[in-house]
């Protein structure tokens, strides 16, 4: 049985430690969240900080949109989006990891504290009963003021998240 969260697909490419786990984990990506992907390469804002990081990140979420795009790869993409909320094939992405795009549409629930994105990601989570993967302890904060019921995890807990087993879906 594999661990499963909910992450956005630039958390796939920032960070390397996503795709090396010792235990199978799948990640449930909404598709608008690949389609930032090339919003990120195409950008003239930074990822990271330090150039030199941001050039390796740019260039790790190239690798990422180049793998999704292989013809078999982008086939169960497709897919996914003929229905809403239909989920692709598992695609593999490394020994242990695999990937399922969720085509999940925003139907605005969180609208006044998050961007549709962000909603996605919550509803993916909610509806799925999968914990959610951030790196950003804004978005931690707003989905506990704005009490979603949905487990996250930062990315700094992502080695006990793994370790850890099955979760409660609250956070």
């Amino acid at each position: 049985m594999s661990r499963q969260f909910v992450t956005e697909a630039v958390m796939l490419a920032i960070y390397g430690e996503l795709l090396l786990t010792p235990v199978p984990v799948e990640y449930m990506v909404p598709y608008t969240s690949l389609l930032e992907l090339y919003d990120f390469i195409s950008s003239d804002e930074p990822l990271m900080s330090n150039p030199e990081d941001d050039q390796h990140v740019k260039e790790k979420v190239r690798e990422l949109i180049d793998y999704l795009e292989e013809p078999l790869n982008k086939k169960k993409i497709q897919k996914a989006l003929n229905m809403p909320w239909a989920k692709s094939s598992y695609i593999l992405i490394g020994e242990t990891t695999r990937v399922t795009v969720v085509n999940a549409m925003d139907t605005a629930p969180y609208g006044e504290f998050f961007d549709p994105v962000e909603t996605e990601l919550l509803l993916v989570s909610q509806r799925e009963q999968v914990p959610l993967l951030t790196d950003q302890p804004e978005l931690i904060h707003r989905i506990i003021d704005a009490s979603v019921p949905v487990h996250v995890f930062d990315i700094d807990d992502f080695q006990f998240a793994v370790e850890s087993g099955p979760f409660s879906h609250h956070v």
